[in-house]
């Protein structure tokens, strides 16, 4: 089976070999993998880095860059600037005026099909046509954003971060040729937003069906980014209102859904998803391979982990930990993480001071690697106000320490039986916790090794590997192999079963007849084929 694989990273990654992607692609052999990566810069990777190892089964990397300057290119010619205006202002008017929300997908896959035909959208989306559609759309009656008053600099700030985020679009990835998306059987879009638009392109102009898997839902995130983006607030609401459409889109029209934890599923039903098409598949993690933290220290010792920022509530734990340093003298707090928010770390050392704890707090900074944290102290502790993603939680776990957590987020989910679970902004809760498991080494190990046990069974590799490996079949087998209108050579799989059963006399597939022979763009030399999230 031919898989597209689409996400959104940076070039710093595309150095890095043992990541989801990479691992997704090793485990599935099987099938061919060529990677469409949505790239955060405009040079193919760092003057002097060298490429990383080529991952099995990843037969390709192509990258379009997506902030910066715009693609070079020349704007629709005369005849197609009405064509392009109307899908855009159908675009626009779904964005800001509540009434014509449905309108959103018919003006993207417009656009879609216009700059698949010409190639001329970023350079549109620039102009001043495009320009005067947003300012008179923003500024009608009855529009969201109307309130704000939008200045000039506004709709041009606005215009520009839209021509961004549209750039997918025009992405030269959408032929059936060899290294065109057209050509696959499957896409698979891996964290949302901007790199679900090469898959609802290429369902909408070839019939693809798509799955999506988000380790930490992007929509959420870009909620969060944007509360302290540079932008007025009438631009911040346009984009978000983007981002939120393009989600509820994207959730759609995929043939299934893959959040990373129950936690997410939730958030995404919310967001309209059916629940007949998500399925939970835990993030694998490499680290269940490796070996259990060594001996506990000899004096009573709690970790905390984390960036230092209020979200994190480190604060708590000090409060806590002074409860704690109350009934044991001994005990220490060691605190690791780098500084969230700036001058946070004074902010928790002036509390620890007023608590009167100092000398029995350690501010570690960013250790070299989470089991080096672990395996400092004898209890771990995790206070955070919103547990969102389990990567934390579960390596902690599989350190074979005790965990206690504040029950937010997925850390129920995650932590269950094997742990301590206490309510959020607790001092006295945690504290409590803290003490009972440091007072009694026989439940401590055996809360440890069930732990363990759990994020081993939970967050393998292999059991993610053949969720996808069925999710994939599955999808396959029951979507139409000959979609009415696709106009691509409709062939379900590249090569015939017999090729996977005939030993070393395997022919070479013919290349498709009758699509656009159209080179891989894009396409790195073998060593980049590494490229992860």
């Amino acid at each position: 089976m031919r898989i597209a694989l689409l996400t959104e990273s940076t070039y710093s990654n595309a150095q890095r070999g043992a990541g989801w992607c990479g691992r997704l692609a090793d485990g599935l052999v099987e099938h061919e993998f060529q990677l469409y990566l949505l790239a955060r810069g405009e040079r193919p990777g760092p003057a002097g880095a060298e490429p990383g190892p080529p991952v099995r089964g990843l037969t390709a990397v192509h990258t379009l860059p997506m902030w910066g300057r715009r693609p070079a290119g020349r704007g629709p010619a005369a005849h197609r600037r009405g064509p392009y205006r109307k899908a855009y202002e159908q675009l626009v008017r779904a964005l800001v005026l509540p009434a014509e929300r449905s309108s959103f997908g018919p003006g993207l896959y417009r656009l879609a099909e216009l700059a698949r035909a010409d190639g001329a959208l970023p350079a549109f989306l620039a102009s001043g046509h495009a320009q005067r559609v947003l300012e008179r759309v923003w500024r009608s009656p009855g529009a969201d954003t109307a309130a704000g008053r939008p200045l000039v600099r506004d709709v041009l700030v606005a215009g520009d971060l839209l021509e961004q985020c549209l750039r997918p679009l025009a992405a030269d990835w959408y032929g059936t040729g060899p290294g065109g998306i057209g050509a696959a059987d499957l896409c698979h879009v891996v964290g949302g937003g901007p790199a679900a638009l090469p898959a609802l392109a290429a369902k909408q102009l070839h019939g693809i069906p798509f799955v999506v898997t988000e380790h930490g839902l992007h929509l959420r995130e870009q909620y969060r980014s944007y509360r302290t983006a540079p932008y007025r607030w009438p631009v911040r609401a346009l984009l978000l209102s983007f981002f939120r459409l393009l989600t509820e889109e994207t959730y759609r029209q995929a043939a299934a859904l893959t959040p990373g934890s129950a936690y997410d599923q939730q958030w995404q039903q919310r967001c309209g998803a059916d629940p007949a098409r998500i399925r939970v598949v835990h993030e694998g993690s490499p680290a269940v391979a490796r070996e259990a933290a060594g001996p506990e220290p000899e004096q009573p010792t709690v970790v905390w982990a984390g960036p230092l920022e209020p979200g994190r509530d480190p604060e708590l734990m000090l409060h806590a930990f002074a409860k704690i340093r109350a009934e044991l003298p001994g005990a220490r707090l060691r605190m690791y993480g780098e500084e969230g928010v700036p001058g946070y770390r004074a902010h928790c050392a002036a509390i620890a001071a007023r608590l009167g704890i100092t000398a029995a707090v350690d501010f570690e900074g960013r250790p070299g690697s989470p089991a080096e944290a672990w395996q400092a102290g004898q209890v771990v502790v995790f206070s955070a106000l919103a547990q969102r993603s389990p990567r934390l939680l579960a390596d902690a776990m599989l350190s074979g320490r005790a965990v206690v957590a504040t029950d937010v987020g997925v850390a129920r989910e995650v932590v269950g039986p094997s742990g301590l679970l206490v309510p959020p902004r607790s001092p006295l809760a945690v504290a409590g916790a803290c003490l009972a498991l440091l007072r009694d080494e026989e439940r401590r190990a055996r809360l440890g090794l069930a732990g363990r046990l759990r994020a081993q069974e939970r967050f393998a590799v292999e059991p993610e590997v053949t969720a996808f490996r069925e999710i994939y079949l599955e999808l396959v087998s029951r979507w139409p192999a000959f979609p009415a209108g696709s106009g691509r050579r409709l062939q379900p799989f590249a090569r015939p079963a017999e090729y996977w059963v005939a030993g070393s006399a395997r022919p070479e597939p013919a290349a498709p007849a009758g699509g656009d022979q159209e080179p891989a763009t894009g396409a790195s030399a073998p060593g980049a084929l590494a490229e992860v999230l």
